[in-house]
């Protein structure tokens, strides 16, 4: 047989996350728990469709008049059109003025994928900051659109848990006149730690003063508060300080839609002039990406946001999920207090969203791992809708297992 032409390629390291969920999916012991996948689950440990997305999805199967054609290349303006809205609320200058845009996107991927190649084609940007952790895909995506410096700023402080916000604000300061920065919305991904709105106030005075590019990543808008409006404040505020902004919006989670791709990329400009430019060029991008978006989930959000009663349901069901998150992380905090578990766990109830960083070391996950079948990345970041009313016994128990003899093992060592 021939030598392969690919012969040659090397295998890629695996992605942590996915690899996670096949390791916990394998595992046969009868009691184990999965804290790792980025998606919401119900108390029983279930995924959960959301009743308004089944009575949305029901209607447009019976609905004779829609059919299967092609998108316009921006996709559907209902759904672009009232995501915007949402977002930044439909009295916003930006609207009124006719100078923001929305173009649909194959995910919040998508979106940050587009931004990031506009930026670099025809702004010129080619030095990106991103936070100190951030979401495991920033990298990857400013690297494949042909960006050569990612930079990282000062975000999680290990010592006390927190937003190490004098050094974000002084990296960025360093930062080169117009380098684009990604800002994480609300729900900060993977720390769950969010900046104050007075450190929001000091953030846009250091990206105005520096000329930054800025690129909002919100993918979890409800999520952070239970309300809409509170997690879009800092998109607003940015918004309503007159900044020329990319913020990149997904509906994986706020609607469950995770494998329907569900993304929204807003470009605000500062005029209608501009606006036309930058759409124009946007729609070549995309053409030759995806050439035009997947029909079925923006559908399902632009119906469900342009019908009043099925936006209220979605409002309620938003509040559910963010109910139950808060109801874990308060749970969780109060029974390692009961235990006396070493530490201070007060940040895994003032961390916002979905996931906390619990400030677990690596070898104390691969122990929870192997001893306690509690499946975890290795940074020790946590999906709070993995915990149950039925396992948050079990894991609490375990990590103060853990913690407990680390923190003893230490003691001795010191003596």
């Amino acid at each position: 047989m021939a030598e392969s032409m690919f012969s040659h390629i090397k295998t890629a390291p695996g992605i942590e996350v996915f690899q996670l969920t096949s390791k916990y999916n394998d595992d046969n012991h009868p009691i184990k728990v999965n804290l790792g996948v980025g998606a919401y689950r119900t108390d029983e440990g279930k995924p959960w469709v959301l009743p308004v997305v089944r009575t949305v999805e029901a209607q447009m199967a019976c609905d004779t008049t829609l059919n299967h054609e092609y998108l316009p290349v921006a996709g559907l303006l209902d759904f672009c059109e009232k995501a915007i809205e949402l977002l930044l609320g439909a009295d916003c200058k930006a609207i009124t003025q006719n100078r923001v845009f929305g173009t649909q996107a194959v995910g919040g991927t998508g979106a940050l994928k587009l931004a990031a190649e506009f930026m670099h084609r025809h702004l010129g940007v080619d030095v990106v900051y991103i936070s100190n952790p951030t979401w495991g895909n920033h990298v990857g995506i400013f690297r494949d659109a042909g960006f050569s410096e990612i930079r990282k700023y000062r975000y999680w402080k290990a010592e006390t848990r927190s937003l190490d916000f004098e050094g974000m604000i002084a990296d960025l300061t360093e930062a080169p006149e117009r380098a684009c920065v990604i800002l994480h919305g609300c729900a900060h991904n993977p720390t769950g730690v969010d900046a104050t709105p007075d450190q929001w106030v000091k953030i846009a005075d250091v990206c105005e003063k520096r000329k930054l590019t800025v690129l909002i990543d919100i993918a979890y808008q409800g999520f952070a508060t239970g309300n809409l409006e509170n997690d879009a404040a800092a998109v607003r505020y940015m918004q309503g300080r007159g900044f020329e902004m990319f913020i990149a919006q997904s509906f994986s989670k706020n609607f469950g839609l995770y494998n329907e791709r569900v993304g929204n990329l807003v470009t605000v400009t500062n005029s209608e002039e501009a606006k036309r430019k930058v759409k124009s060029q946007m729609d070549l991008i995309v053409r030759t990406m995806w050439s035009n978006p997947p029909n079925h989930g923006a559908r399902i959000v632009g119906s469900v946001l342009n019908n009043p009663a099925c936006f209220t349901e979605w409002k309620d069901d938003v509040q559910k999920m963010a109910s139950r998150i808060l109801l874990m992380r308060e749970t969780l905090h109060q029974k390692l207090v009961a235990l006396g578990t070493p530490g201070n766990w007060e940040h895994i109830t003032t961390q916002r969203g979905m996931f906390s960083y619990t400030g677990l070391t690596e070898s104390q996950v691969d122990v929870l791992q192997s001893k306690y079948r509690i499946y975890m990345l290795r940074s020790g970041r946590i999906n709070m809708c993995g915990l149950t009313s039925s396992n948050i016994d079990y894991v609490a128990d375990a990590i103060h297992s853990v913690v407990a003899k680390d923190s003893g093992n230490c003691q001795q060592a010191a003596l």
